[in-house]
């Protein structure tokens, strides 16, 4: 075996290693002396079990949960799609005991979601685990069915079991497909176009028709394109380095600015829009989580609540690059590829009933300004997560 190729093993047992042993600190947390606390329930406070909390959306969802007193959140999370450095972040911001557990394990063990049910006094469940790539789910359809519809019943299945009432999916705008009218209400006809979409729809369904026939406080929030990072440089959005040519268009636009790619595909630019590429409705992450936890204080028993979560307004893919490259201020190279299977020409939202009935209203509207925010994160955190998971151990 040749010397360069020795020293890569070496790097990948030690890698491998490392993050076990970060696997075993955060999983022995669950069960430390608040494990107690986490397994009966506290009045005036709300035990909430965050599905996919390491990802993305979920760890910002936790945190704002963790910053308000009457929360106490348990995130379940198998890493698939997540980040490992996400859970020490919190764990690092929310020390206290009693206040934050996460706990390695699939959705799709329905033996291992019944013993979590089991162990612990759920008041609430906030399910955002989930893969979301549309591309991908063209690829791997029966992928996402059991990812997301599958995964999603067995979670009421275990809910059911356990009495457990309170529902908040994190649905996705994908399950309209194309509509032919602009914007999208909550009553518009939903005709998904990919596995993606219709895996969620299906899950929707589901939970809908479980809820009519148990008095379950529910909420489905569809939302849109999700940008942006935690206003405090906190968290972030890391894509794995083997999910980049899935990643969202930020992700992708970050990745060009830093050099990590040549450049920025635009997937077609024929599309019957503005100036031929998709017009999307893009949502910032904190805005998004504080919707759901709007709709977690205002889910009531017997009613299903559905709710578009976007700002009312679309922008083009080109739009999209000019403000990144404004926010970056490196010349992004652009070019443009065939449309990509699944995708939609134009998708934005009404988002007036959340405002009406749950008066939340998206606060971070301006595309530049939040981009230049995540791309602080991104020059403050180049390796991502990384460093998080070397400082836990």
């Amino acid at each position: 075996m040749s010397r360069p190729r020795s020293q890569l093993v070496v790097k990948v047992v030690v890698a491998a290693t490392l993050t076990a042993l970060c696997m075993f600190i955060l999983r022995q947390s669950s069960s430390s002396a608040s494990e107690n606390v986490f397994s009966r329930p506290q009045e005036g406070v709300q035990h909430v079990l965050v599905t996919g909390g390491a990802g993305f959306i979920g760890s910002h969802a936790a945190m704002l949960l963790l910053e308000k007193d009457n929360y106490r959140v348990t995130i379940v999370d198998n890493l698939s799609r997540g980040n490992l450095g996400a859970i020490h972040v919190l764990q690092r911001l929310f020390p206290e005991p009693g206040r934050l557990q996460y706990i390695f394990a699939d959705l799709g063990d329905a033996k291992a979601v019944d013993e979590i049910f089991a162990k612990n006094a759920f008041d609430a469940v906030m399910h955002f685990a989930a893969i979301a790539y549309v591309g991908e789910s063209m690829a791997e359809p029966l992928r996402y069915y059991h990812n997301i519809t599958t995964n999603t019943l067995l979670l009421l299945e275990a809910m059911a079991k356990h009495e457990v009432s309170k529902f908040i999916y994190s649905s996705t705008c994908a399950t309209y497909g194309e509509p032919k009218k602009m914007p999208i209400t909550e009553d518009t006809e939903q005709v998904p176009i990919n596995p993606y979409g219709k895996a969620k729809k299906m899950a929707e369904e589901i939970i809908k028709d479980y809820a009519r026939t148990k008095r379950m406080a529910v909420m489905i929030l569809r939302y849109f394109n999700v940008i942006g990072s935690d206003p405090k440089l906190r968290l972030g959005e890391a894509p794995r380095p083997e999910l980049r040519v899935h990643g969202r268009i930020s992700g992708a636009c970050f990745d060009a600015a830093r050099g990590f790619r040549s450049g920025l595909e635009i997937r077609g630019d024929d599309y019957n829009t503005k100036d031929g590429t998709c017009i999307r409705d893009y949502i910032h992450v904190t805005d998004l989580v504080e919707a759901h936890i709007k709709a977690l204080d205002r889910a009531e028993t017997g009613k299903v609540g559905i709710y578009n979560v976007g700002t009312g307004k679309g922008l083009s893919v080109k739009e999209f690059v000019e403000a990144c490259k404004a926010a970056t201020k490196v010349n992004i190279t652009v070019t443009i590829l065939d449309r990509r299977p699944g995708d939609y020409a134009e998708v934005y939202s009404q988002p007036k009933k959340i405002n009406d009935e749950l008066g939340w209203k998206a606060k971070h509207v301006n595309l530049t300004e939040t981009l230049e925010v995540a791309w602080k994160w991104q020059l403050k955190y180049p390796n991502g997560y990384n460093n998080e998971i070397m400082s836990a151990v």
